[in-house]
């Protein structure tokens, strides 16, 4: 694992369960060096089954914000079903990159810039090169899409609520 992205170990403040409790997503914590159940990449990424995220002390944050961007981002009928493959579209999967920005500003020691920092350093790809250069200029398309489902507001702000349909 890269010792440049910001991991679960490191978080000092509760935050992260109470910004996660938002979305009825409740955070569990597996035992070191054990497999991560819901894992779809496996290794340190979190986990996500139903409502429950798991995680490891070795989990980078930048992971446990991704999945749970694709559980507020899915619909109501994908979350009923979810079992470590959250799915989604192309437009959807940019709509997750986007909140997960968003949302790191919510976690005192994250922040946008560093969720940003992080994607880079993890390997995200964005077709300009860096995780700030999309959000600051060809995400148009993913933040619409937010706005249309009502997960931000035209300010960018996250309402804090679950995708319905």
């Amino acid at each position: 694992m890269s010792p440049t992205v910001l991991i679960y170990q490191n978080l000092q403040s509760s935050s992260l369960p109470s910004l996660l409790s938002y979305y009825s997503l409740t955070l569990e914590q597996v035992k070191d060096g054990a497999e991560i159940p819901g894992s779809y990449w496996g290794d340190t990424e979190a986990g996500l089954i139903g409502n429950t995220l798991y995680t490891r002390n070795d989990t980078p944050i930048h992971s446990i914000l991704h999945e749970a961007c694709h559980y507020i981002c899915m619909d109501e009928a994908r979350r009923s079903v979810l079992n470590t493959n959250a799915e989604g579209d192309y437009d959807e999967e940019n709509a997750v990159c986007y909140l997960q920005i968003l949302l790191a500003d919510q976690l005192p020691e994250m922040g946008s810039k560093r969720m940003m920092q992080d994607m880079d350093n993890w390997g995200y790809t964005f077709r300009l090169g860096s995780a700030l250069r999309w959000f600051t200029e060809d995400a148009e398309d993913a933040k619409q899409w937010l706005m249309q489902h009502n997960l931000i507001t035209s300010d960018q702000r996250p309402t804090f609520k679950l995708r319905i349909q």
